[in-house]
């Protein structure tokens, strides 16, 4: 925790941050001294500055004289001094007298990542809503070390496979027991059906057995319930000066797109909470970069919140803006999704 900071420090943090946000370039004293409100000479401020410094706030890069703020900072500006004005977003207008119907959901979400990219020059993300996950038919492979491969159809033909970590070693014929008894029981219901049942009805069966069976139908949950999240506007960060002195970092960073896992697992942590949410460097601890921050918010349909938007773009950004941007858009969303139904 960060002791309490005085009204002067905390003035002069914010304005630090805001000066950063808006140039890019580390901040000195003798530039803190012309800003307006702060009334403070050079040596006045150079001193808080060491005290914000020493608390982990700002930090001072390579040998310049400036400062520029830490992933500690942003959180104490976007938790404590952010203001959000509403004037300084233009009215956002993407998904409405788009043509776009409630029955093309995909295409809603699709434009949706477009728009979070277009307006905010980041990274747009929006994942889709969860499906019931049903599955027609259930096998079980034995794979080495205790590694067992879960092979689940779909009702419409869609084959999903998951490898997950036995406590017990099976023999080809007990995951074959297992597998006959869930698709006997349980075919064409929903994997959350089925782990209710599976908790009072397995009991007959060795424990064992049972416990692999639950272990799969989390994994087939997880592998089936989830459409995908769409991305838009990677390439906006070859065009971020803090992301750009170093590829390897920016190749991370793409391949985190390409993968999605990561990212869902980030927005299934936000579907969770009411309102936009920030992440600042690697806070999330899903997304492992500290120089990417996110801002996020929960989607509705007919009042039920069935996922999460965002913008994903470095540490440094107005993230007053971007909380309105992400805000109108996941209005904008709930609404076109909710208009004549789920669709």
């Amino acid at each position: 925790m960060v002791r309490m900071l005085d009204d002067r420090s905390k003035l002069l943090l914010k304005t630090l941050v805001e000066r950063y946000i808006a140039d890019g370039e580390p901040v000195g004293s003798r530039t803190l001294s012309r800003a307006p409100g702060l009334d403070l000479s050079p040596a006045t401020i150079r001193n808080v500055m060491s005290d914000l410094e020493d608390l982990g706030l700002i930090a001072s890069p390579h040998t310049s004289a400036g400062r520029i703020p830490t992933a500690r900072g942003y959180r104490l500006f976007v938790d404590t001094m952010l203001t959000v004005r509403r004037d300084q977003i233009p009215t956002v207008t993407g998904l409405h007298g788009s043509g776009i119907a409630a029955e093309q959901p995909r295409q809603v979400l699709s434009q949706a990542a477009h728009l979070l990219s277009s307006l905010s020059q980041f990274v747009g993300v929006v994942m889709t809503p969860r499906r019931p996950s049903v599955f027609r038919h259930i096998e079980f492979l034995a794979l080495s070390e205790r590694r067992v491969l879960v092979i689940l159809v779909s009702p419409d033909g869609d084959v999903q496979n998951r490898v997950i970590h036995a406590q017990a070693e099976y023999s080809q014929s007990q995951l074959q027991e297992a597998a006959n008894f869930l698709n006997a029981n349980y075919s064409g219901l929903t994997m959350d059906e089925v782990r209710v049942r599976l908790r009072t009805e397995v009991e007959a069966l060795r424990g064992e057995i049972s416990s692999l069976m639950v272990r799969a139908v989390d994994a087939g949950s997880e592998a089936m319930g989830r459409d995908d999240v769409v991305v838009a506007g990677e390439r906006n960060l070859l065009s971020v000066s803090e992301f750009t002195h170093d590829m390897g970092h920016l190749r991370k960073m793409f391949d985190l797109f390409e993968q999605k896992t990561q990212l869902m697992r980030l927005l299934e942590v936000s579907n969770q909470a009411e309102g936009v949410r920030i992440f600042i460097g690697g806070e999330s601890q899903v997304v492992p970069f500290e120089e990417l921050s996110v801002v996020s918010a929960p989607y509705a349909v007919n009042g039920e919140v069935v996922g999460t938007l965002g913008v994903i773009g470095p540490q440094r950004m107005a993230y007053d803006r971007m909380i309105q941007i992400v805000d109108i858009t996941a209005k904008l969303v709930s609404n076109a999704l909710s208009h004549g139904g789920k669709g």
